[in-house]
């Protein structure tokens, strides 16, 4: 709308000017109040952070269990229980850190099976660890050469006997095998066995 000639606009002056003096005013308390904080405050968010990504670095790296601590479901008789293989690793993503245990009665001569055990922590920190799964019992009569774990994957070479005729410190079968948790559970899978001439 035009004003009509000789209307008093005056009135309208000062309270643009009212509202720029009342912008800058409180431009000029914000900047102030920014260089009131405390000089660290920036650091101390750094470091505060670094140190809770640092704790939970080195509480999931003190997570593996122990199978030391573990009672195995493995009767030994009078011998004691070897564990001969571990590694650990988030087996099933939920963030936490689990570990596999190849154990065996001891003995000084042969070649006992092995038992493959997957351990959790307990829920109470001071209890031992908790057996959750078994992927390969002593009952099977194989023995593990080596065990690795591998995004999720693990894998074991597993040695046997072709046929109860087979000295038992000379295992004739060696086979891979793979084992990954999927579906709520440890799935295995296998490559053919293979028979060799020569004592493993």
């Amino acid at each position: 709308m035009q004003p009509l000639v000789g209307q008093d606009l005056t009135h309208t002056q000062p309270r643009l000017m009212h509202w720029l003096a009342t912008a800058t005013a409180v431009s000029g308390v914000v900047a102030a109040a920014s260089f009131v904080q405390p000089p660290d405050a920036t650091a101390t968010t750094a470091r505060a952070g670094k140190a809770t990504y640092e704790t939970k670095s080195a509480a999931r790296s003190a997570a593996a269990p122990d199978p030391r601590r573990v009672t195995f479901p493995v009767d030994c008789g009078p011998n004691r229980l070897d564990v001969v293989h571990k590694v650990s690793g988030d087996l099933d993503l939920d963030g936490t850190t689990e570990t596999v245990a190849v154990v065996r009665c001891h003995t000084e001569t042969g070649t006992p099976p092995s038992g493959v055990f997957v351990l959790a922590r307990p829920t109470d920190p001071k209890a031992p660890p908790r057996v959750v799964a078994t992927l390969l019992a002593p009952s099977q009569k194989l023995s593990v050469q080596a065990l690795t774990l591998q995004g999720g994957e693990i894998s074991a070479t597993l040695l046997g006997y072709s046929t109860l005729d087979v000295p038992r410190c000379c295992p004739d079968v060696r086979k891979n095998t793979k084992w990954q948790w999927r579906d709520g559970k440890f799935l295995q899978t296998e490559l053919p066995a293979e028979a060799t001439t020569e004592g493993v």
